[in-house]
């Protein structure tokens, strides 16, 4: 999600399977295994009136053809509303129902919708479409009294216990109640899900790995021991909002879709699924989802397509700025032990020339500049070299609203420029291309292109370059591809719709609230784009008010649903304005979920803070290199709570090639002090162990 803070200047086939094999005690989480196990499609279930009985995977799904609610009866007998009825006044009397070779199909008249619902991959699969402009409120969800935790994909991942009355309260006080989320725009994945009560996975236990790489940690299990939950997808996911609210002290949340033929979003649907009720199992779900639609990229090939994509393995990322963007600062990461490193640098004035860039590759660091095709500004009055574009670039391919204005650019200076407009123009003006020859003509072999993989996408107007939201994305993706060929891609704040072209990105690791923007337009507090050389911006420390350290950084709150759908696709970092010492108070947490998660810390470096920070960096990067490059190309196939407050984390990479414990803390659990990790590569005979604030300690001292 890209913030309305002005930026700097950088500013399958088909695997068919029985249920008893779901079921089975050891479900391994491979991308063709995970979530294809299921139902015979073939099996269309039974109608009795108005209710469609499906199977799916765990059990079986009923719905209700006269209101689209929706439950469950999982193979253990249980009980599960996964859906309450349509909201917002109703879907009116509903057509004859006709039964299909894998479900059936109906009409609601009164709103021009016809719906089909089937048994597919185990899930049930419910679409419906509009044959006039409208709107939809459903699924309506949360409202089984057993649902005991929601998980939302914002930034990373949230598990958040449904009474917790820090989230119920409303967005003033950093919580959900009242709040409404576009899902294509401000969610890293297009679900969430809901954990049920009643088992371990539910209250914190987990059915996960316990060391030694047992597989099915967030699973598709179908809820048939005791745990039990739900998995929503959404794939139409523009046009679709997450509203919550606070009902009797338990947050719900009710999708709404919007119809809109203009925007191409006539077509809606939701996939549901039965779960273990781990709280990574929604984002195992849509991995698997992924993988069977081809749509899952992977971070190995891309490495076997482009060598150069293997040097991100083990490296810290950092953008540079004065002394440390020449030949020398390279040298002295070098002389501190920095064996990788991802380093990047505004196109301003003074880039890293080609003497810096050489060093750089020589040392085995990627190097590369930041850019954005996203932004224009008039030449004569532009305050940034990426936003100067030749000929008449802008303002005429400047995305128009309806009434005919541009949509203000970055910080409302210029516009956002159209990715239509730049397809249409590049066979024969080669804007884009040649934009990029010059940035990369030091011998960078990396790219960072902001905003282009984000969720905000845009509808145009425009003549001659008009285009919907998807066909916004489908520019871009072609734009990316594109670069990916022969340079390391990175974005802010990868889509998973782009997570086949992109190599990293900065962001999705963040999940930053609202508050997070507002504070960074305080520029008072958070610093200015000044002075050029270490603007206060990324190199002032900043404390975050209770709240907002609360929502974004509280580990019991934290869940890592990103890197357990696309860990082994791509790279994920925070946001680049969230520097590692941006936010000393959240120093240790932040390295703890690094490690937990095996994601890159970012930095900023000028002269004076590398030498001043640089041997911490370089101990903490000593540490992370090995794991990350034992484990960066693996998936996420486990993750539970070891303790009952959530403390004591742990998750489980590939098939147990590396294992690793976080101990959020203060007091030790097991061996395994407060403050500290452990991680263990299937070849350790012992853990290794890094406890930050005593390598800040001892960097320092």
């Amino acid at each position: 999600m890209t913030s309305d803070v002005p930026k700097s200047p950088r500013d399958t086939a088909r695997s068919r399977t029985t249920a008893t094999r779901v079921l089975a005690a050891s479900l391994a989480l491979t991308a063709t295994t995970f979530g294809v196990a299921g139902c015979d499609s073939a099996a269309a279930g039974t109608l009795e009136g108005s209710r469609l009985e499906l199977p799916v995977a765990g059990g079986t799904a009923v719905v209700d053809t006269a209101s689209l609610a929706v439950n469950a009866r999982t193979a253990g007998g249980r009980e599960l509303v996964l859906s309450g009825p349509a909201g917002g006044g109703g879907l009116g009397k509903p057509g004859p129902v006709t039964r299909t070779g894998d479900g059936a199909s109906w009409s609601y008249p009164a709103k021009g919708l016809k719906v089909t619902a089937s048994s597919e991959r185990g899930r049930l699969r419910i679409k419906l479409r509009a044959d006039r402009d409208g709107s939809v409120n459903w699924p309506v969800t949360g409202t089984d009294r057993a649902a005991s935790a929601l998980q939302l994909p914002r930034g990373e991942g949230l598990d958040i216990p449904v009474r917790d009355a820090f989230w119920n309260g409303g967005e003033e006080k950093g919580g959900l109640d009242g709040s409404s989320v576009d899902v294509g725009e401000g969610f890293s994945l297009p679900l969430w899900g809901y954990s049920m009560g009643g088992g371990e996975s539910a209250s914190g236990g987990g059915q996960g790995a316990s060391g030694g790489g047992e597989r099915g940690s967030g699973g598709r299990r179908g809820a048939s021991g005791g745990g039990a939950g739900v998995s929503y997808l959404t794939p139409t996911d523009i046009g679709t909002s997450l509203r919550f609210a606070s009902t009797g002290g338990r947050l719900r949340a009710t999708a709404a879709h919007a119809f809109d033929a203009g925007e191409g979003t006539r077509d809606y649907e939701v996939s549901f699924a039965l779960t273990d009720g781990n709280p990574i199992a929604p984002a195992a779900d849509y991995r698997s989802y992924l993988a069977q639609r081809g749509q899952l990229g992977s971070l190995r090939r891309k490495i076997r397509q482009n060598p150069a994509n293997g040097k991100l393995l083990g490296a810290f990322h950092a953008y540079v700025w004065g002394d440390a963007r020449t030949a020398s600062g390279v040298s002295r990461l070098k002389q501190l032990g920095v064996d990788r490193m991802w380093l990047g640098y505004d196109a301003g004035p003074d880039p890293m020339n080609a003497a810096a860039v050489r060093a750089a590759k020589k040392a085995g660091y990627l190097v590369g500049p930041y850019d954005t095709f996203a932004n224009g500004q008039d030449p004569k009055k532009a305050d940034s070299p990426t936003s100067v574009w030749p000929g008449r670039v802008y303002p005429d391919f400047c995305i128009r609203k309806a009434d005919g204005t541009p949509e203000g650019g970055f910080g409302d200076r210029g516009c956002y420029l159209s990715s239509r407009a730049f397809e249409k123009a590049e066979p024969s003006k080669h804007y884009l291309a040649d934009r990029t020859r010059t940035m990369v003509a030091n011998g960078a072999d990396s790219y960072f292109l902001d905003v282009d993989a984000t969720g905000e996408v845009f509808r145009d107007y425009g003549k001659g370059h008009e285009m919907t939201k998807a066909e916004d994305r489908q520019a871009r993706l072609a734009r990316m591809r594109r670069l990916s060929e022969n340079l390391v891609l990175g974005s802010e704040s990868a889509q998973p719709w782009a997570n086949q072209v992109l190599a990293y990105d900065h962001g999705s690791g963040t999940p930053a609230a609202d508050g997070l923007w507002k504070l960074e337009k305080d520029r008072k507090t958070w610093g200015g784009y000044y002075p050029e050389k270490a603007p206060g911006a990324f190199f002032k420390p900043v404390r975050l008010p209770a709240a907002l350290a609360k929502a974004m950084y509280d580990p019991k709150y934290r869940a890592p649903l990103y890197e357990t759908a696309l860990h082994g696709s791509l790279v994920n970092a925070e946001r680049w304005e969230l520097s590692y010492e941006k936010l000393p108070a959240q120093k240790t947490t932040r390295a703890l979920l690094a490690m937990l998660y095996n994601t890159p810390l970012n930095y900023v470096l000028d002269g004076p803070t590398l030498e001043k920070n640089g041997p911490e960096l370089a101990k903490l990067q000593k540490y992370f290199s090995p794991l990350h490059r034992a484990a960066g190309t693996e998936q996420l196939t486990s993750f539970r709570w070891l303790t009952g407050d959530r403390g004591v984390q742990r998750t489980v990479f590939g098939d147990g090639a590396l294992t690793v414990t976080a101990n959020f803390g203060s007091r030790a659990h097991d061996g395994l002090p407060g403050g500290c990790v452990d991680a263990k590569l299937r070849t350790d005979k012992e853990p290794r162990r890094l406890c930050p604030a005593q390598v800040k300690a001892t960097a320092t001292g």
